[in-house]
């Protein structure tokens, strides 16, 4: 499709190459009437009509070189606007399925890889490349051992560059997957910096990064010296055929079976002909990125195809059925959930509860859509989330997730979901829904305060307290938190709860994932998991009975059997 709206551009771009390819044996022809016309009659006007001549037509060659290399440009960019949305849903859907969490940035890098070679000089050069046997034509022409020196000489060049391929073939993805490593490592290591220095981890941190960096100047070096040593031998043979047919065309000069002019000519016609040649060689490299970069595009987007955009639908019910659901995390055979069922009513605040693993966590995330479910469906209201675009589905959906990161930009931008049309009353009334005004008035610049996607100078509470605004915001049916209270002191917990109270008085579900009693404070039902299995689904007090008769620990501290007799959480 990118290349189909292109095609009018890239033909244009062949056009002008076939041009300024013709224009090429401007040189060759100039030569050859200075030695054998000009220099032969004495005559200084034919000299000044040639000159004259080959200034215009070189002029020519020039500007089309520069159309054609901003034609080039503009084909990359056009490109890279039609597929970039693609890509980028691709990548964030890659990366909300768990599979990579850099798997949105290494997208557009590779894109952006792409682009960048096509916009290269190195692309014309593959452009130029029928072009070469016409120069061997014509220096056939002129005599048949030039030609044969000729095309030898640029068979070997070309086996050089297939050789080059060869060789470097194996060791150019494992030096990318070892670089992606190492960075990775890197990045994991500076979030954490607070964590490495109180620890006394950084010399252990150093060699640790140290070996996947030293594993990766390996691998880099190797290709380099490998390019480095084809790049050598190129240039030499480049060098040495320049010499050879010059040395043969003087022979034949000698022997009287060629002129003088001819022989200069034939070598810019080698010239000529070893350029698009040598340019591929020297920028091979770059083509070897691009490549790998394209098909690890197409093997994302083949995987993550286009969805169609759906039809608006109407406002779904505060209802949340779930049937029979099983998921797996993506890349794995093993399920998280099976076969569980259940409903949340309007107005009804349902907790989920059970040990770490059991599949809190898993079932918020195919809820939302991050995780797809291989048997089983989840509906809002009577619509299966399916059939709502995604926009569509997060304007009726609130998720505060376990680990939660905040985008770069304001607070205000965080809240408002980064929508550019957000208002100033949407914004603060999430925030005080969240019970989060205050403290956000509180910040150096209030609703304006940057922030970075860990949160910056912001306390855990704080973050927990601007994703909390942000799942609120709008006018959304359905609120699922998972692990809502994890970062939060006795204010903040108080607010938690204050916005699930509120929920349930608008007649909206509430759905908490929860490990402290106080986040199920405000829970009707509780659902019981084991081991991806619904153990219990009930009222709050009867489950909490019993997983005390059955001596289980689903709360932190023990709390549960408090709350089943009575003493409230």
């Amino acid at each position: 499709m990118a290349r189909r709206r292109s095609r009018g551009l890239i033909w244009c771009v062949a056009l002008f190459s076939a041009v300024a390819n013709l224009l090429l044996l401007t040189g060759p022809i100039y030569m050859l009437q200075v030695y054998d016309r000009v220099l032969s009659s004495r005559s200084v006007e034919t000299l000044v009509v040639l000159s004259i001549l080959a200034v215009f037509l070189f002029s020519i060659l020039a500007v089309l070189d520069f159309v054609r290399a901003r034609l080039m440009v503009r084909v990359a960019l056009r490109m890279q606007s039609h597929l970039q949305a693609r890509v980028f849903d691709a990548g964030l859907r890659h990366a909300m399925a768990g599979s990579a969490r850099d798997a949105l940035p290494q997208a557009l890098c590779n894109l952006g890889t792409v682009q960048r070679v096509m916009a290269a000089p190195v692309t014309i050069a593959f452009v130029d490349l029928p072009w070469v046997p016409l120069f061997l034509l014509c220096i056939f022409v002129f005599h048949s051992w030039l030609g044969w020196l000729a095309f030898g000489g640029v068979a070997a060049l070309l086996a050089l560059a297939v050789l080059n391929q060869t060789c470097s073939r194996d060791a150019a993805p494992k030096a990318a997957r070892s670089a992606a490593m190492a960075t990775g490592m890197a990045d994991d290591l500076g979030a954490a910096s607070e964590t490495v220095g109180a620890l006394g981890m950084r010399h252990t941190a150093y060699h640790h990064w140290s070996g996947r960096q030293a594993e990766r100047l390996r691998l880099e070096t190797g290709i380099g010296d490998i390019s480095g040593g084809f790049s050598a031998a190129s240039r030499a043979l480049r060098l040495i055929l320049q010499s050879a047919i010059l040395g043969l065309g003087a022979y034949l000069v000698l022997r009287g079976a060629l002129s003088p002019g001819a022989m200069i000519a034939t070598s810019v016609l080698t010239v000529r002909a070893l350029a698009p040649i040598e340019q591929i060689i020297g920028g091979w490299p770059l083509v070897r990125r691009a490549t790998n970069a394209w098909q690890a595009l197409s093997t994302l987007l083949e995987t993550y195809p286009a969805i169609s955009p759906r039809a608006a639908l109407p406002k779904p019910e505060a209802r949340l059925h779930v049937r029979h659901l099983s998921v797996a995390p993506p890349e794995t055979r093993m399920p998280a959930l099976r076969g569980v069922g259940f409903e949340v009513a309007p107005g009804q605040a349902v907790g989920v509860i059970g040990a770490s693993g059991a599949g809190k966590t898993a079932l918020a995330r195919a809820i939302v859509g991050s995780w797809r479910p291989f048997s089983g469906q989840v509906r809002l209201g009577n619509t299966p989330i399916e059939a709502f675009g995604a926009g569509q589905m997060g304007s009726h959906v609130g998720y505060l997730p376990q680990r939660v990161e905040l985008f770069t930009g304001t607070v205000a931008e965080n809240i408002a979901r980064t929508d550019p049309d957000a208002t100033v009353d949407a914004v603060t009334a999430a925030a005080r829904r969240a019970g989060a005004h205050e403290m956000i008035l509180a910040l150096s610049e209030g609703y304006d305060t940057p922030l970075c996607p860990r949160g910056g100078q912001l306390s855990g509470g704080q973050v927990q307290r601007i994703a909390l605004a942000r799942a609120v915001y709008g006018d959304p049916v359905l609120l699922i938190l998972d692990e809502p209270n994890s970062n939060l002191d006795n204010a903040g917990v108080a607010a938690i709860n204050t916005a699930i109270r509120q929920f349930k008085q608008a007649q909206k579900a509430v759905l908490v994932m929860a490990h402290r009693p106080a986040a199920i404070q405000e829970c009707d039902h509780l659902l019981w998991l084991e081991d991806g299995i619904l153990k219990q689904f009930g009222t709050r007090d009867e489950v909490l009975r019993s997983a005390v008769r059955n001596h289980a620990q689903l709360l932190d501290g023990g709390h549960q059997r408090h709350i089943a007799d009575g003493a409230g959480p």
